[in-house]
This record gives C-alpha cells, sequence and structure tokens, in this order.
C-alpha cells in the first residue's frame, strides 16, 4: 500500500541522515618537520598551508552543522505527517466502531489492515522522535560541552573569578577573612585607624570528576583559591599569593544505599543542603571568607561512612583530623617581676616544657601542653599533639517540607604535665600525660517558603572544647599546675534568605560564647575570664612599640578574654546575567560586629567593628 512505502521511505530516509552525521570525515593536518627550517621563507609557506588546511576544516565543520540543521528541519516535516496520517486513520477507525457501514465507508477487512498500518506508524514516529531528540542533544553538546569526556569519565570544570574590596573602622591587618575575636579595644592604636584593602585571592577553580563501576557512581572533588600564603607573600607590590587546598575528596556510592568518602572536606559538622551530600554544603553566603560568627563548620580531613534510607533520612558517621586552640594567661606566684596584666602564655619550640610566659622582664613561667601555636610539636604550622581523631555522627531528615539535622561531636584533649617545672632547679622529673575528653551537639534546620523563594535557617553548636569549630574561640587552657580545662562554648546562626532570579538578599545574625574558665594559683589568677584580670586601661592607648616605634602600641593592664562575639550581617548580590555561559554578579555586604570581654578589675572593656565588603565576580558555566 502507498502508506506502508511511505513508512519505509521514512525509515531510509533518517537512516541516510543519521548515517551522514556519524561519517564526519577530517583532513590531516601536516606536521611541521622537526629541526631547523631551510629558510624564513619556507617556514612562513609552511605555516600558511597549515592555517589553510585548518581553515577548510573549520569550512567543513560549519557546513556539517548547516547540514544537520536541515536534516532536522526534514524529520520535524516527517514526524508532523506521520501524526497527521495516523490521526485520519484513527478518525476513520472510529467512524466504522460508531454505526452500520455506508456507502465509502471500510470494511471489517479492511479495518483490521487499518489498525496494523497505525500501530506501525506510531511505532515509526516514535522511534523518529527518539531520533530527532538525539540528534538535538548531539549537535547541542557540540557546539556547547557540559563537561569532558575523558578516558570513560567526566570532568566538570567549576569556580570563579573574583575582585573584591573591603573596608574596616577599626584596623586587624587582615584582608577578606576576618580575625572575629581578635578586634581591637580602643586601647590598641588599631583601633583608632580604619583599613581598606582590594584582592582578588578568593577566585576559585575546581573539578568535578565522575564515574561509573558497575552499579557504584565513583566520584572526586578538588576546589582551591589563593587564600594561602608563602614564605614571599605580601602585600607590597607583587601581591604573589598562593594557591591554597579547600577539599580534596573521593567518594564510592553504592546502589544499596551507602556511601563512603575520605579526603579534605567540609566537616559533618556544617549544614548540608540536601541530605548528607558534600556537595550541598551550606555556608553563609557572604564576600568575608570567615563568613559570619555563629557558623558551625570546619574544613578539614575525614573518613566518613553514609547510609542514604529512601532520600528521606541520612546516618553519617565521620572520623575528622582534631586540633586543639589553647589561649592561657596567668600571674604565677614565684616569678621574681610577675605580669601586671596576666600574661599570655605561648608555645615554644626552644623550651622543653612548650610554653613561656610573654611577659618582658619576668621569669619563664613553664608549662606543658598544647597550643594554639602548636606547643610541643610544630608552632610554625599550627599543629598540636593530638591524641585521637575528633568523632561526629550525624542524622539528617527531610519529611517533606523543611531539612533538619542533629550531631554530635566528640574530642579528646592531651597534656603534659612537668609537676617540678617551678621547682628549684627546675627538673622534668614526674612528668606524665593527662587526657579529657570534651564535646558537644549540635542541630541546623532550614524551611523554603513561597516557592522556594524565601529561605529561613537556624544553626546551634554548644559543648566543652567544641570553639574552633566556629568563631575561633578557645577549646582549652591551662591551669598554674599545668591541667588542661576546657572551655565551655556556646554559638548559633540565623539566615534568612530571599531569592529572585535576578536579585538575592541574605540576612544573617549569629553569636558565640566562650565561658569562664579561671582558677587561682599561690593566689594569682590563671586560666581564662578570670574576675581577677587586671582590665582597667583597655580604653587607653599605649605608645608604639619599641625600640623602632613603628609598631601598635601592646595593651597595658588589659586582659580582655572573649566572652561573647556577635555579629549581624547584610548583603545583597545583583546578577547582571545567569544564562549558558556562566554568571556575572556584584554584591556588597555590611556586617557590625561586637566582641564583649568577660569582666575583670577595671571593668568589662567592648569593641565594635564595622565593615563593608565589595565584590564582582564571574562563574563559569
Amino acid at each position: 500500500m502507498r502508506r506502508s512505502l511511505s513508512l519505509v521511505a521514512l525509515g531510509l530516509l533518517a537512516t541516510s541522515v543519521f548515517a551522514q552525521t556519524d561519517a564526519t570525515t577530517y583532513a590531516k593536518t601536516p606536521r611541521v618537520q622537526s629541526g631547523r627550517l631551510g629558510s624564513s621563507a619556507s617556514e612562513i609557506q609552511e605555516l600558511k598551508d597549515i592555517m589553510a588546511v585548518q581553515q577548510r576544516q573549520i569550512q567543513q565543520l560549519q557546513k556539517q552543522v548547516q547540514s544537520r540543521d536541515q536534516a532536522l528541519e526534514l524529520l520535524q516535516e516527517q514526524v508532523s505527517r506521520v501524526y497527521t496520517t495516523a490521526s485520519e486513520v484513527q478518525q476513520s477507525v472510529q467512524s466504522a466502531l460508531s454505526g452500520e457501514k455506508k456507502e465509502g465507508e471500510i470494511t471489517a477487512s479492511e479495518f483490521n489492515a487499518l489498525q496494523h498500518e497505525v500501530t506501525d506508524l506510531q511505532a515509526a514516529s516514535s522511534t523518529t522522535a527518539s531520533l530527532l531528540s538525539d540528534t538535538q542533544k548531539r549537535v547541542a553538546n557540540l557546539q556547547s560541552p557540559l563537561a569532558i569526556h575523558y578516558k570513560g569519565v567526566t570532568i566538570t570544570p567549576g569556580g570563579f573569578f573574583a575582585a573584591e574590596t573591603l573596608w574596616r573602622s577599626r584596623a586587624l591587618l587582615s584582608d577578606l577573612s576576618t580575625p572575629f575575636s581578635q578586634i581591637p579595644f580602643s586601647a590598641s592604636g588599631q583601633a583608632r585607624a580604619s583599613e581598606f584593602y582590594g584582592s582578588g585571592r578568593a577566585s576559585r577553580i575546581s573539578f568535578l570528576v565522575q564515574g561509573q563501576w558497575g552499579t557504584t557512581r565513583l566520584t572526586g572533588y578538588t576546589e582551591a583559591d589563593f587564600l594561602g600564603v608563602g614564605v614571599t607573600s605580601n602585600n607590597n607590590q607583587s601581591n604573589s599569593y598562593v594557591l591554597r587546598q579547600r577539599e580534596n575528596w573521593a567518594e564510592a556510592t553504592f546502589h544499596s544505599g551507602w556511601s563512603v568518602m575520605g579526603g579534605q572536606m567540609w566537616s559533618l559538622v556544617t549544614e548540608f543542603k540536601s541530605g548528607l551530600d558534600p556537595l550541598t554544603w551550606l555556608s553563609p553566603q557572604t564576600i568575608d571568607r570567615q563568613y559570619n560568627v555563629g557558623f558551625s563548620y570546619a574544613r578539614q580531613y575525614a573518613f566518613r561512612v553514609i547510609k542514604n534510607f529512601n532520600n528521606r533520612v541520612w546516618l553519617g558517621v565521620s572520623i575528622e583530623n582534631p586540633q586543639t586552640l589553647l589561649t592561657t594567661f596567668g600571674n604565677p606566684a614565684f616569678a621574681p617581676t610577675p605580669c601586671p596584666n596576666g600574661s599570655p602564655l605561648v608555645s615554644s619550640t626552644t623550651s622543653p616544657k612548650g610554653f613561656v610566659a610573654s611577659c618582658p622582664g619576668s621569669f619563664n613561667f613553664l608549662i606543658g601542653g598544647p597550643g594554639n601555636l602548636g606547643g610541643l610539636y610544630n608552632n610554625q604550622a599550627t599543629y598540636s599533639s593530638n591524641a585521637s581523631p575528633d568523632f561526629v555522627v550525624k542524622a539528617a531528615f527531610e519529611p517533606g517540607f523543611g531539612h533538619y539535622e542533629i550531631f554530635g561531636l566528640g574530642s579528646v584533649f592531651r597534656n603534659r604535665i612537668y609537676p617540678q617545672a617551678a621547682a628549684t632547679p627546675p627538673s622534668a622529673a614526674g612528668a606524665y600525660n593527662s587526657s579529657v575528653v570534651g564535646g558537644g551537639i549540635g542541630a541546623n534546620a532550614r524551611w523554603p517558603f513561597a516557592q522556594r523563594r524565601v529561605e529561613f535557617g537556624i544553626q546551634y553548636l554548644g559543648g566543652n572544647g567544641v570553639g574552633r569549630y566556629g568563631s575561633q574561640l578557645p577549646d582549652a587552657t591551662i591551669y598554674g599546675d599545668g591541667t588542661e580545662h576546657l572551655i565551655r562554648s556556646y554559638q548559633g546562626l540565623v539566615s534568612l534568605v530571599f531569592h529572585n532570579p535576578k536579585f538575592d538578599l541574605n540576612l544573617y545574625g549569629g553569636g558565640s560564647y566562650a565561658g569562664r574558665q579561671a582558677s587561682l594559683y599561690n593566689g594569682k589568677p590563671v586560666g581564662y575570664g578570670s574576675p581577677y584580670f587586671l582590665n582597667k586601661d583597655c580604653g587607653t592607648e599605649t605608645l608604639p612599640t619599641l625600640p623602632n616605634g613603628y609598631g601598635p602600641g601592646a595593651l597595658n593592664n588589659c586582659v580582655g578574654n572573649t566572652r561573647v562575639l556577635f555579629e549581624g550581617t547584610a548583603m545583597f548580590w545583583y546578577k547582571f546575567y545567569n544564562g549558558p555561559r556562566g554568571r556575572l554578579q556584584a554584591g556588597m555586604q555590611y556586617s557590625y560586629l561586637t566582641r564583649d570581654a568577660w569582666s575583670g578589675i577595671g571593668g568589662e572593656p567592648e569593641a565594635i567593628d564595622n565593615m563593608v565588603f565589595t565584590s564582582f565576580r564571574y562563574y563559569l558555566p
């Protein structure tokens, strides 16, 4: 029949079109022979030949794309005809079934034949539509590939280029990362001078690698920026800052719902947007690279096992790299000239006891233990001598509305104590190791509203020795007898985010608290936040540091251990372009940051900093 012949012709036409699409032939490019060419004229001629061949290849590719476009138009016409014919046949069949046969209508045998033709036409139209869709995808990928395919894996590059500035009302001598707990009190010369910096160090590059091993999905991810500092890095002329590891991990996800991953990643303490997927970590969208006070996070080594229960519940267990942030102040009773303000004990690799008092003219008060600069291990790389990894257990829930997380954190802190450090003469006799266990609990929750155009979220973390998982407040302190005591801390963050195709508005409010942990040793205050520490001159400016007189003056009679940090932030992002060529956006952030110290003799000092950040970024598509 004529319709059958049309069907066969349509199949042959589709086959010939796709055979022509896949049978692309490229001309071979002549190679430039190694070694020195005979003359400059021959070199120029050979380069011209190469350019001519490449130009012909470009023209051939353009013709192929044009040919594919024509083939797509022809296939679309054929599909339209097939659907029209099928519709006419179906109407005839319905007419035959509605009543008795009339003149010009089909018989039962003709009806059966037409029914077979309808089935064949429907199958042909479905196949043609599928081939048309595949060809459109192949042409789109040829013109704008979404990823790089290499030896069976897919590599997706990402990142952005950033041009950013900051201004602070009180100088912190820091660019894009704000050291929240170091806002200077008014006694410091830095508190009476503002600062401005421009930087491109936040620019970021990333690569996502994905592959398949049977039913197991393999994922690798690496991400870096330029916020690292090398030996010669400075802000004077060349600004030669180095590439810094942010993330670098591998993951295997099994069909059963289990996944295993390891490497440098965001801690399991961090909030995630979808289940416990490591690619969906959620941080405040601020320009400040220290994010916002109250945000619970760390980026560090971890080995993690996660179980996914039907995309509703996730349970994860993680062992992570430990570290100790230690801050200690004290007035040793046996010091010939005790420091009047309670001098900080700093780590020392030259001292066998680990710490020396930094008070000028005082006796070196030796005390053992890991320190904020490394203690007995390495005071140049901020390492501490750790007894075991940190342990994190987290459960995430997505019951249908909102995302909820609850987690627990455990840490072991170790200290070496020298009971005879203050003897005459000092001795290491009787030294021993002492360990103390710390940890905390936390929760995160996020709710979307108005078709996900509005998001409201809260975060909380509290416990003993968990200060470093937030605003860099101390984990522990040392008493006069050398024993290590953990500092209780709490932190929380509230966020309200408004999304728009062109405009995002982010509002954050967060606070962090570090508790008192102090005692008297031989009648002198030691530890952290003692009410007997002197704070009476926290508002009296001091002279520059001697002997050169160029550095800011040191505080006098002002311990000022941080009690509470609070930061309120409002910022917006405006997207000039967001499409297949990437995203171009600009933003501005304003933050109000306060630091309140523990009360001591002379009062409760307070410091305030106003900060303004700007950013101009281009994101890779």
